[in-house]
């Protein structure tokens, strides 16, 4: 029977060579999926974080407000600083008249005077022996107090002691003094040097004043005080802790005030105007 089926095969060859077939086939299906199918990729770990610098502050300009230098005529009639008494005496007696000058200011050591003052305005204190002006004439003037049945406060005709001076520093050329002020100033910049600050640019030191006596508070009504010693002290510990300036400011009077912050930002426009463009 075997024999006239001439392409017959064994059964168990057949059998065989199909499992043989069936195995190689799924191997190399194995092996393409293994190789081709798309896989995911294992989440990157994050990379440790770098601390950033903190932010620099821009650095202050060594000087912030400068100004044009004398003209070189002014320059080179400039005295010494030891010698500068005379040209000072005689630019302001010329910028405020004779008598006031003659009443109201020191004739000596007005550059350093003036240079100290500028200084301290801003501080705590302001010693009255740098002041470039005699002491205002009177005495403290506050009214109320024990006996009264009042709270002590400043009186309103304590202002009337600044008048003078209030009056001359309205009645000045703005222009006039501005530019006084810069054909001196090399004499202004050594003072400043010499009273402690080398390298340091007097003029900015002058326009932090200016603003710190701008920047002053300006009350209403008349503030209250104490007096646990000789001396009277505002008795608001904000206002007690104000600069000197700002303090000079209340006592002046609430209408001086106003007047001089005018003229204040009128001289610190001229100044600035002067910087080189």
């Amino acid at each position: 029977m075997r024999e006239e089926r001439p392409y017959g095969r064994e059964p168990g060859s057949s059998s065989t060579w199909w499992i043989f077939a069936l195995i190689v086939t799924l191997l190399g299906g194995a092996a393409a999926l293994y190789y081709f199918w798309p896989r995911s990729e294992p989440p990157a770990k994050p990379a440790p974080a770098v601390a950033q610098p903190a932010p620099q502050a821009p650095a202050e300009p060594a000087i912030r407000h400068p100004i044009e230098g004398p003209a070189p005529e002014a320059s080179k009639g400039l005295p010494t600083l030891e010698n500068s008494d005379s040209m000072m005496r005689e630019a302001l007696s010329s910028l405020i008249g004779v008598k006031p000058f003659t009443d109201l200011v020191y004739p000596s050591g007005l550059v350093r005077r003036i240079v100290a003052t500028v200084d301290n305005l801003p501080r705590e204190t302001a010693p009255a022996r740098m002041l470039p002006w005699q002491p205002v004439p009177g005495t403290f003037l506050a009214i109320g107090g024990e006996g009264s049945g009042d709270e002590t406060v400043i009186a309103a005709r304590n202002a009337a002691r600044y008048d003078p001076y209030v009056r001359v520093v309205l009645a000045l050329d703005t222009r006039a003094l501005v530019r006084r002020y810069i054909d001196s100033y090399p004499l202004f910049q050594q003072a400043y040097e010499q009273l402690g600050y080398p390298g340091k640019y007097f003029n900015d030191r002058l326009i932090e004043a200016i603003d710190d006596l701008l920047a002053a508070p300006e009350l209403p009504a008349p503030p209250k005080l104490v007096q646990p010693k000789v001396r009277y002290t505002f008795a608001d510990p904000e206002l007690e802790a104000l600069s000197a300036g700002q303090k000079l400011m209340i006592r002046v009077g609430h209408e001086n005030e106003l007047k001089l912050k005018a003229k204040l930002r009128e001289i610190r426009a001229e100044i600035l105007a002067a910087q080189p463009r």
